[in-house]
């Protein structure tokens, strides 16, 4: 990019921040509750379960048959805060490999104690998982389904020094 898509693109942002950005005390409360569950298709539900229960420490609670396609799996995977990760399998279906595509899911992030991050990171190296470590707060790696994680050590509402909620 040349200077001046930089500039362009600078301008929008405050521009759109300008716009649309109410000052903290002036913002009205949001209609939803939280997030009830984030579904991604999983290639394998015993690799996934022994991925995310036993690597990550994200306790299973549910499991059933998905009511949209029959001997296909919904099961979550509780990631604090009364938030859930869902998973769903098609069997028969032939799913492809994950793609990460532009204008599709870029990635999940999960935030972490930082003590807790750091059991986490020793974890992956322990099962041999590679990642990327960002900005001394930020993992990211791939779960056995190819989708792309973080965890990250900021508190909720926060991204690297500044407050995001």
């Amino acid at each position: 990019m040349t200077e001046l898509d930089l500039a362009a693109i600078d301008a929008e942002r405050d521009r759109i921040r300008a716009t649309y950005l109410q000052p903290e005390g002036d913002r009205p409360l949001s209609t939803a509750r939280g997030l009830h569950h984030f579904a991604v298709v999983a290639r394998d539900v015993e690799e996934t379960v022994r991925f995310y229960q036993g690597i990550l420490g994200f306790p299973l609670t549910e499991i059933f048959e998905n009511r949209d396609y029959q001997g296909s799996n919904h099961f979550f995977f509780d990631i604090g805060n009364g938030n859930l990760l869902a998973f769903f399998d098609f069997p028969g279906l032939g799913v492809g490999e994950y793609a990460e595509v532009l204008g599709g899911l870029h990635h999940i992030a999960i935030s972490v104690e930082p003590g807790q991050w750091e059991r986490l990171r020793a974890r992956l190296d322990e099962a041999g998982v590679e990642y990327l470590l960002e900005s001394g707060t930020s993992i990211y790696f791939r779960d056995p389904n190819g989708a792309r994680l973080e965890l990250i050590a900021d508190p909720l509402g926060e991204m690297y020094g500044t407050k995001v909620l």
